[in-house]
């Protein structure tokens, strides 16, 4: 038999119990409200005091729930910020391998503009240079040591004219075109430039040794004067080379001698002044000598 459709809870015990503590909880709350209607009525200050401890006794709960919630979403943003990563160190990357490269152009700038303002300084001090020109090759392996100039006769470039920079003594022209000029390089076997030591002013002989060094000799036998980081300078005679022009410094001492290197290296020159001989006489002696002797 099928039990009545409206089955009433005095069927069942269970469903008697929990309507009576239903009922009970509904008219306790009410009670506990009324109560606390009439504290806060008669007793503000003792209602206020009540407030305070609810509010003691939830904020342990509510702190709890809310570091859970931070520990949720601080859990997202982490795994966020994970995924981000990678697209932006690939971003500061690139961002660095651009200021590196902007800092190799800043610096390179500033090199250049130290040799030009040197080579200003020099052209004004030296006042009739023939011309400046840029230098637009030179010879590394090759056992002449020569280098090229962008300018030639018509510029006023004759051959037999010393060639400087900043730094020293370059050498000489030995060959002119109309747009461009040929330096023999002092370091050239055959360049050969009298000069002095600066030290102490004793006449020397600096010749090329045709791999980049000059191999310096004094005039006189005797006592090799030379020391370690002795320089080198022109002194003048022949009328070919003006005097005091710096030329090399010494690194390496011989028996009756030294090897010095270039103070000018046209590797790392960029411009150089050609001028006209201390004497005009030289240039025509050197301009009529023998080719393979230049």
């Amino acid at each position: 038999m099928a039990p009545p459709k409206n089955r009433r809870p005095g069927f069942s015990r269970r469903a008697q119990l929990g309507l009576f503590i239903g009922y009970v909880i509904a008219v306790g709350g009410a009670l506990g409200a009324l109560l606390l209607l009439a504290v806060s009525i008669v007793d503000p200050r003792g209602f206020s005091a009540l407030r305070g401890a609810s509010a003691d006794a939830t904020a342990p709960v509510a702190g709890a729930g809310r570091s859970v919630v931070g520990f949720f979403s601080g859990l997202g943003d982490g795994i966020s910020a994970y995924f981000r990563a990678g697209s932006q160190n690939a971003g500061l990357s690139a961002e660095l391998a651009e200021a590196r490269r902007e800092l190799v152009r800043r610096q390179a700038l500033e090199y250049e503009n130290r040799r030009l303002y040197a080579l200003l300084g020099l052209a004004r001090q030296a006042g009739d240079d023939v011309t400046i020109a840029r230098i637009v090759g030179s010879s590394y392996d090759s056992p002449r040591r020569l280098a090229t100039l962008s300018a030639g006769t018509t510029a006023g470039v004759a051959v037999g004219q010393p060639v400087r920079s900043p730094d020293g003594l370059i050498g000489r022209i030995i060959d002119a075109g109309a747009l461009a000029s040929r330096v023999l390089l002092v370091s050239d076997r055959a360049s050969i430039v009298p000069a002095r030591l600066l030290r102490n002013g004793i006449p020397v002989i600096a010749q090329g040794r045709g791999d980049g060094t000059i191999d310096v000799r004094p005039l006189e036998v005797g006592r090799n004067p030379f020391k370690r980081g002795d320089i080198i300078i022109t002194s003048g005679t022949g009328g070919l080379y003006p005097p005091l022009v710096p030329i090399a410094r010494v690194v390496k001492l011989d028996d009756d001698g030294a090897v010095a290197l270039p103070l000018a290296d046209p590797a790392t020159t960029s411009f150089a002044i050609v001028e006209p001989a201390f004497e005009p006489t030289a240039v025509a002696a050197d301009a009529a000598a023998p080719a393979d002797t230049r």
